[in-house]
């Protein structure tokens, strides 16, 4: 039975549907088929990791109060067919990307209202102060980078002063992220001991009640000297699930509170960011509950400039501190892993443009000295005309089955992709 934020969106999709849209809105869109094949034999999974086929359209148009978006994606899934639909989750024949309605009510500030992608900070597919929901499972699997950014149900306020940018979002009932679950990924579960997959899919305790279990963020930034500076804050949950629950036996969102800046400009003829923020676990404030994330310090430093003609390549150091670390020792039952006070990760990014820009290499590698795992994203993709992409790449995974990147070895995959654009 369906709840009643989804009921929400279901309504709102209907309206947006019914309204000026068939007559006088802009269309677009596009066709997307896609497969993808494990290359090693996989824990309690299928063979196929991806098979599916996405139709999206979208559309915007103008009145004299507002600004009206709707994107909405028509999905054909053969690895999970019959599966329910579930707007919040992105499941069954129809992924809600975008419905909103964006007003001016005065020339200084800007109101959007619906079903948006939200995303700030300076990370490349590493995310600090960014607490909008990720869709994990796409970003495994396959599809195209944009469905990493999973849409928020939020109101966007925007003040633009001379003074700076201050963006207020505000999500009346939590966006979790499309997380590790089971159903379509293998994953590492504590409580087995061992790599588990649709056999023992997760069970969750997700926060959902209207204007309760809500999530608030803000960003302030201006411009300064050529530098981009930003300082950030956020209310609301881990957005993953990140403890666990002795009685009911199920994974929780703990609450969780996020300070942090930025900054972002030109240095020696690239650009480099700077971004770190405080994550303060409110459910364990000392650090003593073992079934709840002690709270970290995260930055992350990049840096990012052309390397030849055509070429372009950066790197990122990324760092999670924990904090209350002897605290958290003396917390573990025994026989518990237990996790090293500082997990580092590293970064390389090398992109090359080949026949008049046309056909894009491209290679983006995480590795962890401190896990000790790593996962590398190779795509080739080429713009055969105006209309038509076509895509290869994969999803490679190594490391300790313990480790983040490393308990996913066994979902390691190729894929192809063909997308015509109209």
């Amino acid at each position: 039975m369906f709840n009643f934020k989804r009921k929400m969106q279901l309504v709102t999709l209907l309206l947006v549907l019914a309204g000026p849209f068939p007559a006088a809105a802009d269309l677009g869109g596009f066709l997307d088929l896609r497969g993808g094949l494990r290359v090693q034999e996989p824990v309690a999974e299928r063979d196929v990791s991806l098979l599916e086929g996405r139709l999206q359209l979208e559309a915007d148009h103008a009145t004299d109060l507002a600004a009206l978006q709707l994107r909405v994606d028509l999905v054909g899934d053969a690895v999970n067919s019959g599966e329910a639909l579930d707007p919040e989750a992105g499941k069954g024949i129809l992924d809600l990307r975008e419905a909103y309605a964006l007003f001016a009510p005065h020339e200084l500030i800007d109101l959007k209202i619906g079903r948006q992608i939200l995303t700030w900070g300076t990370g490349d597919l590493l995310f600090v102060n960014d607490l909008f929901p990720k869709d994990w499972q796409a970003f495994f699997i396959g599809r195209d980078v944009e469905y990493l950014k999973a849409p928020s149900d939020a109101v966007l306020l925007s003040f633009f002063p001379e003074w700076g940018t201050l963006d207020i979002a505000y999500t009346p009932s939590f966006d979790a992220d499309r997380y590790i679950s089971g159903e379509r990924l293998s994953y590492f579960n504590p409580q087995a001991g061992r790599v588990v997959g649709r056999d023992r899919q997760l069970a969750v305790a997700q926060p959902n009640r209207w204007f309760q279990d809500d999530e608030l963020a803000l960003r302030f930034s201006r411009n300064l000297a050529g530098v981009e500076l930003a300082v950030y804050g956020y209310v609301g949950y881990w957005k993953s699930p990140a403890g666990f629950d002795s009685a009911s036996g199920r994974a929780i969102f703990p609450h969780l509170s996020v300070y942090g800046a930025s900054a972002r400009g030109i240095l020696a003829e690239g650009v480099a960011n700077l971004e770190l923020a405080w994550y303060d676990s409110r459910d364990d404030s000392a650090g003593s509950d073992p079934l709840v994330p002690n709270s970290e310090q995260r930055l992350l430093v990049g840096y990012e400039r052309e390397l030849a003609s055509e070429l372009t390549g950066s790197v990122q150091y990324y760092l999670e501190h924990m904090l209350d670390y002897s605290a958290y020792q003396h917390s573990l039952p025994a026989g518990m892993a237990v996790k090293d006070e500082n997990r580092q990760v590293l970064t390389l990014r090398l992109t090359k443009l080949l026949m008049n820009q046309t056909l894009t290499l491209s290679l983006f590698g995480y590795w962890s000295p401190t896990d000790q795992d790593s996962y590398l994203r190779p795509n080739l993709a080429y713009k055969v005309s105006d209309d038509w992409l076509v895509t290869a790449g994969a999803n490679l995974f190594a490391g300790p089955r313990e480790a983040f990147f490393g308990q996913f070895t066994d979902n390691s995959n190729l894929y192809v992709g063909a997308r015509y654009s109209f």
